[in-house]
């Protein structure tokens, strides 16, 4: 007997030119068996997909859970959100300073923490990603890896010399720096040298990786100046030409040679947002061949601008006008990106929108997108000619194989049992109330869907049913790598 058999499916497989018919067939957890015409009576549920599309479940790796909210209340909300947009594992950021936590030490300590507080409430399967912030913190990466199963790292580029929320300011207090300790070049550099003596050391070297925000810090601080006192812009066109596109160029060519210097092969650029971005990352690929970078674009970059959303899409880097939005689909259709993303950072109105309201400068940085991640991609991507089987290699394929997640990812015998039903022909408007999660506003309000998540299952187990979040939470932490590695 089967547990699980879904019926009259349309499945999408990364990479797959097109759908192919099948039913598929669910057993403690796992795909046991994809094919036509199984016999319905050896399962124990029997599901109709009534010909929709099964995607495998998205996995979101760019999640902020806990980093305005308590982390024990957004692992419940926001992983019923995920679950919403198709998602069923999804990889969180976690650093020490202010916000997340708002504590810092060692992450001895710190993790143990972040566990208790995430351990049973989730409603998708997670993982965390580490910034080492501290000294301390660079030495502690070997038992990061091996200890906690957490192979996958993170640098803030502009933190050391710029505000999280666009006013240059001293991040010591922020980042709750010890005396004598700086977070500049010189520190990232030491964090990549010791991330490559750890690949060197592990079996699994290419499941360890860092990932990079690349803006530059002197850059923004001076064009935050030179907008502020000009005054002629307002709302998210005055915040992205404080962050210009060459501040994210030059933090990129800067990131690409350390990389370079120190020997570091697995490289991670993330949401980026402009072309020139996308184009800086591009000709460092060109100029260190033997760098594996990947590059991220999110579901918010490429969905809004600067006129269609207002001051809620605030986000770091900025949104971007209409034709920076363009470019990187251009780039996306032509094969540039590896993965999309939400960078899902549920900021409630009490704490997004500062006095006076509309003020830019004075809103908090990052926004909930999560639950539109699938539906969003499908919509815009058809649209421009993106293959069904693409959209799930740039969802769930890649990002699995890149963070160590090789039981997910894939509609393949053997794998977790991670997948969603999809109506490609249900057109409905976005309305945050519609949400599952406690951000009470979306930049994409009334954006017009024209694909909806019926369906999500994790591991085997129906987490959303009829576009309803259902059951008790069954998402757990997934130790990386999660088996051995499959080939890229």
């Amino acid at each position: 007997m089967f547990d699980l058999l879904v019926t009259n499916a349309r499945v999408v497989r990364p990479g797959s030119s097109s759908p192919s018919t099948a039913d598929v067939a669910v057993t403690g957890g796992k795909f046991v068996r994809i094919a036509p015409g199984i016999d319905p009576t050896q399962a124990a549920t029997v599901v109709d997909a009534g010909n929709r599309l099964l995607f495998p479940g998205a996995v979101d790796v760019h999640q902020h859970w806990g980093i305005y909210n308590p982390l024990a209340e957004d692992a419940v909300t926001e992983s019923r959100a995920s679950a919403q947009g198709g998602v069923t594992t999804g990889l969180t950021y976690l650093r020490t300073g202010a916000y997340y936590l708002n504590r810092s030490g060692p992450y001895r300590e710190v993790l143990p923490e972040a566990f208790a507080a995430t351990e049973g409430r989730a409603y998708i399967d997670y993982g965390f990603h580490v910034a080492p912030i501290l000294k301390e913190h660079i030495e502690e990466i070997p038992s990061i890896i091996e200890d906690f199963g957490i192979p996958s790292f993170k640098i803030f580029m502009f933190y050391g010399k710029h505000g999280l929320h666009g006013r240059s300011s001293s991040q010591d207090q922020f980042l709750m720096l010890p005396e004598g300790e700086s977070y500049d070049y010189a520190h990232f550099e030491f964090i990549m040298r010791a991330i490559q003596k750890a690949r060197l050391a592990s079996a699994d070297p290419d499941d360890i990786s860092l990932s990079l925000h690349c803006e530059t810090a002197e850059i923004m601080a001076a064009y935050t100046k030179l907008v502020e006192q000009d005054g002629s812009l307002t709302g998210l066109a005055a915040y992205s030409a404080s962050r210009p596109p060459h501040s994210e160029g030059l933090a990129i060519t800067i990131a690409s040679y350390l990389a370079y210097e120190t020997g570091l092969p697995t490289i991670n650029l993330l949401h980026l947002s402009s072309r020139k971005a996308i184009e800086a990352a591009m000709l460092m690929a060109a100029t260190f061949p033997h760098v594996d970078f990947r590059r991220e674009v999110t579901i918010g970059h490429l969905l809004a601008d600067i006129d269609t959303a207002g001051i809620g899409a605030k986000v770091n880097p900025p949104i971007r006008p209409r034709e920076d939005v363009e470019a990187l689909w251009e780039h996306m259709v032509a094969g540039h990106f590896d993965w999309v993303t939400s960078d899902h950072a549920c900021c409630r109105d009490e704490t997004k929108f500062g006095q006076p309201r509309e003020d830019v400068f004075v809103a908090k940085s990052g926004f909930g997108g999560t639950e539109y991640l699938l539906p969003g991609l499908v919509t815009e991507g058809t649209k421009r000619g993106l293959p069904l089987g693409r959209i799930a290699e740039l969802l769930a394929g890649n990002p699995a194989r890149r963070f160590g997640l090789h039981t997910k990812g894939q509609v393949e015998e053997g794998y977790d049992a991670d997948f969603c039903l999809v109506d490609p022909d249900r057109t409905w408007v976005v309305r945050a109330a519609d949400s599952e999660s406690t951000q009470e506003y979306t930049p994409f309000e009334g954006f017009e869907m024209t694909a909806k998540v019926t369906d999500t299952f994790v591991r085997g187990h129906r987490v959303l049913a009829d576009g309803v979040v259902t059951g008790a939470p069954r998402g757990r932490f997934v130790r990386r790598p999660s088996r051995q590695k499959t080939a890229w």
